[in-house]
């Protein structure tokens, strides 16, 4: 985490859609990109449900139905996947509830429901400033404030210390209230406090952590239940312990909980001496306790002062929400005053990154040219962008150092980071849509690469060339390989892609599409499928075999931010390493070796790249955006990509707290004019003799089509002994944009795992010059190891 001094706050000053009015006691979950805001009050309590989408910042109110329940404040809210929780809280003044109420976020249904009570005792009694927090399927219900008087404009005040175990259905309804017995001292009874649950990662059981709160006076303990033998205990903390507080809120994000804001003791006063009469006011000082080691860090203190409204005013019954790794702050009470009984309420949105952000997916090839790539990544959550990079084996010259040059720029990085990973983000769309999963894997070929190793930064896949004429294709595989490198894979993929629509939150899935053409349209049948690229060896007939290596695909189709389902298309098209290729005029280095160049800074997760920056000899220095260091690029020299030519790439996020890890290493290589582009819009539908696989012709074939091979990976000792290996058999060739897959030839393939369990085909076309990249196609099967077509 960032020093105090470098909390980049950032506050929310441009959106649109209804903003709800400002507002104290309110209570907001996250679900995925959404931040779900429900209660409150401030002239009346407020009974609508807002939604902020933090992606398109856009405030809005969904359709309703069902039970909705009536407005409350102080109430408890859990989220569970796609539905949320509420139970309890104050309806009027004097006047709390102890009703629940489920909401399914993906219908914006509201429903009452009906716990049963515990087998021993009474259910809880109504409430308000309770705590109410999820773990597994269950949730933990702790303390608040009860009315003794059966006259609600009498309010006799009981703080509660009483603690309820609710066990929920799978998802929705649930089924009752139970009292466990607990061990240990028991925590003092009061309200408007905050309990999070934590568990550390590979050992541990769940703790559920009570800080502070209200009970006469503010507290500023801290407690612990150990959620599998039921024992209270307090811990003993390092550091400096927030003051004592009540109406804060606290946030779990990886082991870390954040306590920002809340009623403080006013400066100066003896808490101690006079607890019930001293002086209260709001803060905003924000600290987290490290769950693991039980040190507290000061982030902001109570004594630091803001002049320049660089953060967060100070505020209490407020609502946190933490979405990846960054926290959403709204609203809340900044004081009392007593000469006019009311309150002052904030309506300004905030967030802070707490740390910096994940690496991304590899860079993925949606088109390739003979000087340019179109690429794509995986979008990261909660990000301001994405940093770039590609190094070359072919010579740049650094720009001479001259007056346009501002001092000590830097327009290439060396490599501080050899970590990534792949992700998937997944999407849905309707249930009778074919599933697909899109990628368009880097080329990259082994042959005079001696740099490229089989390493977890490093995604080297073994290739060859599909024969150039049909004599070709009766040659030995080897020879193949021997003789001609082969095509870099790729496809032309519609994909529809669904994002949260503003009407509706769908649970997530796998991805559902259709790949067809450019006016994709999603099919009525339930055929499985994935299409993607990777790159390979493939052979004439039913009886030549050869194998290839695959690594793991990712998602083409991703998340992207939208207000309803939109239509993606993603055009592949790399021509293949060939024996044209013109040689590198200098000797080989390794990757490492190589020094990074920047393409430049990206708002979205794709980029079109013909250029990249040049480093200024002897010029270091960088300016900032945020913590994040990147140079002026005005001020650099570029230089443009070469037809025929390999260029690894790599991808960082940035926030608030800089520039995250690189992704891993992908290589692509610039188009050479006269092979034919890839076959498009596959489609898979099953039929009486086994199925039926079509495509379109490619987009650019560069003349005539001669024919097109389609191949099917099958079963053979070789994928057992090695997985990522995959054998393939020719299963049709021929000027047919379709083919006949049978029973029989299914009854022999291969159920890749590498990602979800496929069958897998690969086809492509050939014109004169001979065969260009392949499309991959991955028919998911399911999780069962069952035969296909059962």
């Amino acid at each position: 985490m960032a020093a105090p001094s470098l909390l980049n706050w950032r506050r929310v000053s441009s959106f649109t859609g209804p903003v709800p009015r400002a507002r104290h006691g309110h209570r907001a979950v996250a679900i995925r990109e959404l931040m779900i805001i429900f209660g409150g009050g401030n002239e009346g309590i407020a009974d609508e449900l807002h939604v902020y989408n933090t992606v398109t910042n856009q405030w809005f109110l969904p359709a309703v139905r069902g039970d909705i329940p009536p407005g409350c404040a102080a109430h408890g809210f859990v989220c569970d996947g796609t539905r949320i929780l509420v139970f309890g809280g104050m309806v009027e003044y004097g006047r709390y509830s102890n009703e629940l109420y489920e909401l399914q976020a993906s219908r914006w249904l509201w429903k009452k429901v009906k716990p049963h009570p515990p087998s021993s005792g009474l259910p809880p009694c109504p409430r308000l400033g309770h705590s109410f927090s999820l773990y597994g399927n269950k949730c933990y219900l702790f303390g608040g404030l009860a009315n003794e008087s059966e006259d609600s404009n009498n309010n006799v005040p009981r703080y509660l210390n009483d603690f309820y175990e609710l066990e929920l259905q799978h998802g929705s309804g649930v089924v009752g209230w139970s009292i466990p017995v607990t061990k240990g001292i028991v925590p003092s009874p009061r309200e408007s406090h905050t309990a999070v649950i934590y568990c550390k990662k590979d050992s541990g059981s769940p703790k559920m952590y009570v800080f502070g709160g209200m009970c006469g006076a503010r507290l500023d303990d801290l407690w612990q239940l150990d959620l599998e033998t039921m024992s209270w205990s307090k811990p003993e903390t390092k550091g400096t312990v927030p003051l004592p507080r009540s109406l804060h809120t606290a946030s779990v994000i990886g082991n870390k909980m954040y306590i920002f804001g809340g009623w403080v003791p006013h400066k100066g006063e003896n808490i101690e001496t006079s607890p019930h009469d001293c002086e209260w006011r709001c803060t905003s000082s924000f600290s987290y306790l490290n769950l693991d080691t039980a040190e507290w860090t000061t982030l902001v203190s109570d004594s630091q002062e803001d002049k320049k409204n660089s953060r967060p005013r100070p505020r209490a019954g407020h609502c946190a929400v933490a979405i990846g790794t960054r926290l959403y702050f709204w609203s809340g009470r900044d004081g009392y005053k007593k000469a006019l009984n009311s309150q002052v309420c904030c309506k300004d949105l905030w967030y802070l990154d707490t740390e910096k952000p994940p690496a991304p997916s590899q860079v993925q090839l949606i088109k390739a040219t003979t000087n340019s790539f179109h690429v794509k990544w995986d979008e990261v959550p909660t990000v301001e962008g994405y940093l770039l990079q590609l190094n070359t084996d072919l010579p740049y010259q650094a720009a001479s150092s001259d007056s346009s040059a501002a001092p000590n720029m830097q327009g290439v990085r060396m490599d501080p980071h050899r970590q990534g990973s792949n992700s998937t983000i997944p999407n849905s769309v309707s249930d009778n849509s074919a599933k697909t999963e899109h990628t368009a894997l880097k080329g990259t070929s082994v042959k005079n690469r001696p740099d490229l190793k089989a390493s977890s930064d490093s995604n080297a896949t073994l290739h060859s060339s599909l024969a150039a004429n049909a004599s070709n294709h009766n040659s030995c595989v080897v020879d193949v390989l021997r003789k001609n490198e082969g095509p870099h894979t790729s496809a032309y993929i519609g994909v529809l892609s669904s994002c949260l629509d503003l009407r509706t939150v769908v649970p997530e899935t796998s991805v559902s599409s259709s790949v067809s053409s450019a006016q994709t349209m999603v099919t009525q049948q339930t055929i499985k499928t994935e299409s993607s690229s990777t790159n390979g060896a493939v052979v004439k007939d039913e009886t030549s075999l050869t194998t290839f290596s695959t690594k793991s695909e990712v998602d083409e189709a991703c998340a992207l931010p939208a207000t309803k389902i939109s239509r993606v298309e993603a055009h592949a098209t790399a021509m293949p390493f060939s024996k044209e290729t013109p040689s590198n005029p200098v000797a080989t280095m390794k990757a490492g070796e190589r020094q990074w160049c920047d393409v430049g800074i990206f708002k979205n997760n794709t980029a079109l790249v013909s250029q990249f920056y040049l480093l200024p000899k002897g010029k270091q220095s960088i300016s900032k955006i945020g913590n994040a260091d990147v140079p002026d690029y005005s001020l650099l020299k570029k230089q443009d990509l070469v037809p025929g030519t390999g260029y690894r790439f790599r991808v960082a996020a940035i926030n608030g707290c800089g520039i995250g890890p690189f992704s891993k290493i992908s290589e692509f290589k610039t188009c050479i004019p006269g092979f034919p582009g890839a076959p498009s819009a596959v489609r898979i539908s099953k039929n009486v003799e086994g199925i039926h696989l079509s495509w379109e012709p490619p987009t650019s074939p560069s003349g005539n089509i001669l024919e097109y091979s389609a191949y099917l990976a099958i079963r053979t000792a070789q994928i057992q002994d090695n997985p990522s290996q995959l054998v393939f058999m020719r299963i049709y060739c021929g000027l047919k944009t379709s083919c006949i897959v049978t029973a029989g030839q299914l009854a022999n393939a291969h159920i890749d795992y590498t990602s979800r369990p496929a069958i897998v085909f690969r086809i492509s076309a050939k014109n004169e010059k001979g065969y260009g990249p392949a499309t991959q196609v991955r028919w998911l099967q399911g999780n069962n190891k069952k035969a296909p077509l059962n």
